[in-house]
C-alpha cells in the first residue's frame, strides 16, 4: 500500500510541473503558430498526467481501472472530479490533436483549453493539493 500511496504523490509532483508550464502557455495572448503548438502539446502532457494521477489514486484506494475513459468515469462517480462530460470531451480533443493536425481545429481546441479544460485541470490540482496537505498534517 505504501508504494501505491507514494506513486500518486510522485505523479502529482509531475502533474504540478506540467500544469505550471501549461498555465504559462495559456497566458500568451495572440500566440504564434509555434506557441499554439506548444499550448496543445503542454495540454496533452498535462492531461495525460491528470488521468494517470487519477488512476494511481484510485488504485491506491482499491479500485481497478485501466483505460483513460474508465478512469475518468470512475473518478467522476467517486467525486474526485466534477463535470464528467467536460473531462470526456477533453479526452476526445486530446486524442484528436495527438493524431492529426488541422489549424482550424487546433484554434478551436486552444479556445476550449483556455476556457474549459484548463479550469478542470486547475480544479484537479487544487483537489489533490488538499489531499496532499491533509496527508502531511496527519
Amino acid at each position: 500500500m505504501a508504494e501505491l500511496d507514494t506513486r500518486w504523490i510522485q505523479r502529482f509532483d509531475n502533474f504540478k510541473r506540467a500544469f505550471l508550464i501549461l498555465e504559462n502557455a495559456v497566458g500568451v495572448e495572440s500566440p504564434s503558430v509555434l506557441e499554439q503548438g506548444g499550448i496543445i502539446q503542454f495540454f496533452e502532457m498535462t492531461f495525460e498526467l491528470s488521468w494517470k494521477l487519477l488512476k494511481d489514486y484510485q488504485e491506491m484506494k482499491g479500485a481497478t481501472v485501466q483505460y483513460s475513459r474508465d478512469v475518468l468515469k470512475q473518478a467522476f462517480q467517486s467525486g474526485l472530479i466534477s463535470n464528467g462530460h467536460d473531462w470526456i470531451e477533453a479526452l476526445e480533443d486530446r486524442n484528436l490533436m495527438s493524431h492529426t493536425y488541422n489549424e482550424s481545429v487546433a484554434i478551436e481546441v486552444i479556445k476550449k483549453i483556455r476556457s474549459k479544460y484548463f479550469p478542470l485541470l486547475a480544479e484537479l490540482k487544487d483537489t489533490f493539493q488538499e489531499k496532499l496537505d491533509s496527508k502531511e498534517e496527519a
